[in-house]
């Protein structure tokens, strides 16, 4: 059987490799470690967690990080179980100890006879045979100008994402649809705000807190992106004169524009998730819920990802990924982890897994479905491989999968109704697959 060359050994870098040598395939898994570190990495473990311990909610019916965890535990995953045994009280959420999490992951690779560990910086992708590129959000050098030409030039440099919104949690009594000057479809979603509710957003958004960045970071990030916070920070009507701008929004109910106005656009097809256009941010999740809901089309607003702004190298998915994570113009060729533009340590896991499972399948030469987009896993993959001309990374959440397909009003309903499909859906994918 063929050997694979898996570049990376992070999350997904790891869970790929694994899944593969347990099923027989000999892999071989590169990192620079530890001969050489990333500014934010310090361990020479696989799998090394950087910012947070926490992997968020455990909650399998309420929250579809949660969810995901356990669609995950149901395919074998060996991130998913090293978080179980190394779980630390977090109340419903599932975190870790750092260190016992990448020692077990770490352990459990270099004890199977189908891995081979080589310490090498990789600075071209491989030509010849099958091979996963999983290296993550600092991927530099050589190998960064490699992807950028197999990318097509659509490669981004860091990640400056506005916060998205469920649609059913918009108040529509403060909001209405339309485009300026009504050229358009009518798509966008207006919220409006008078003079006296736009002033009292404006001063809990200069004085708001902001997330820490790494040193690293700061310069790249902001030189590439203005966050709102710091617009504003330039004067009082300065956001009235760019994403806030009320001009050729005329307000059905009043017939007038308002004096300051944020435009929602729709994020997906079936319109159930709003972005929030330009709120490009570097507040911290709770500051965001906090001032953004003083905008009164927002007050019970339900965020599905908040803005984030760090350094996070990913390629254009829709452009150049199918379904399965493989290239569309070298299907040989494997991408894995935030560099395909899913967000968060799971769902960086989560991609690694499921590249590792067609991966298999495709040296074996049996045909394959890919995942129902029923489920979280699906749902992301069918997200960041859709055309998209906006697109930024997504984290795991219920908006991203389909509706029902009936009005159901009670949230927490819906939620467990779209889980139970989703796991139903797992299973029949464990059983077609034979995973």
């Amino acid at each position: 059987m063929q050997k694979v060359k898996v570049i990376g050994a992070g999350l997904a870098g790891s869970e790929c490799a694994y899944y593969l040598a347990k099923n027989g395939v000999k892999v071989e898994l590169y990192d620079i470690k530890p001969n050489k570190f990333t500014p934010a990495h310090k361990s020479k473990d696989f799998g090394e967690l950087v910012c947070s311990n926490s992997l968020k909610s455990n909650d399998v019916y309420g929250n579809a990080a949660g969810l995901l965890k356990q669609e995950m535990r149901l395919m074998g995953s060996l991130i998913i179980e090293s978080a179980d045994k190394n779980a630390v009280p977090a109340g419903n959420a599932l975190a870790v100890n750092r260190e016992g999490f990448s020692e077990y992951i770490t352990k459990k690779l270099l004890e199977n006879p189908n891995v081979e560990f080589i310490s090498q910086e990789i600075e071209e992708i491989p030509q010849d045979g099958y091979s996963v590129i999983a290296t993550g959000p600092l991927t530099e050098g050589k190998l960064y100008q490699e992807i950028a030409k197999i990318s097509q030039g659509q490669l981004h440099f860091f990640d400056a994402s506005a916060p998205i919104i469920s649609k059913d949690s918009i108040d529509m009594e403060n909001a209405f649809f339309g485009d300026r000057y009504d050229k358009g479809n009518g798509d966008h979603i207006n919220c409006p705000m008078t003079k006296e509710e736009y002033q009292a957003f404006y001063q809990a958004l200069v004085s708001a807190n902001r997330a820490d960045l790494h040193e690293f970071e700061k310069k790249e990030v902001f030189e590439g992106c203005m966050p709102i916070e710091i617009m504003a920070g330039r004067g009082e009507d300065t956001l009235r004169f760019g994403p806030l701008k009320p001009v050729g929004l005329t307000n059905p109910k009043t017939g007038r524009w308002a004096y300051a106005t944020l435009q929602l656009r729709r994020e997906d097809q079936e319109g159930t998730m709003y972005n929030m256009v330009g709120f490009q941010t570097n507040l911290t999740f709770g500051e965001q819920k906090r001032v953004f809901s003083l905008i009164p089309a927002l007050k019970n607003a339900e965020y599905l990802r908040y803005g984030v702004m760090h350094r996070n190298t990913f390629i254009n998915s829709p452009l150049v990924l199918s379904p399965d994570y493989s290239l569309k113009a070298n299907p040989n060729v494997f991408f894995a982890g935030q560099i395909t533009g899913v967000e968060g340590y799971v769902e960086s896991a989560l991609s690694g897994l499921m590249t590792g499972i067609y991966l298999l399948k495709r040296i074996k030469g049996e045909s394959y479905q890919t995942v129902s987009d029923n489920t979280v896993s699906g749902a992301l993959a069918k997200y960041i491989t859709t055309e998209n001309k906006d697109f930024q990374p997504m984290n795991a959440n219920f908006g991203i999968l389909p509706p029902l397909g009936k009005i159901v009003k009670d949230k927490s309903e819906r939620k467990r109704l779209m889980a139970e499909r989703s796991l139903e859906h797992i299973n029949l994918f464990i059983k077609e697959m034979n995973i």
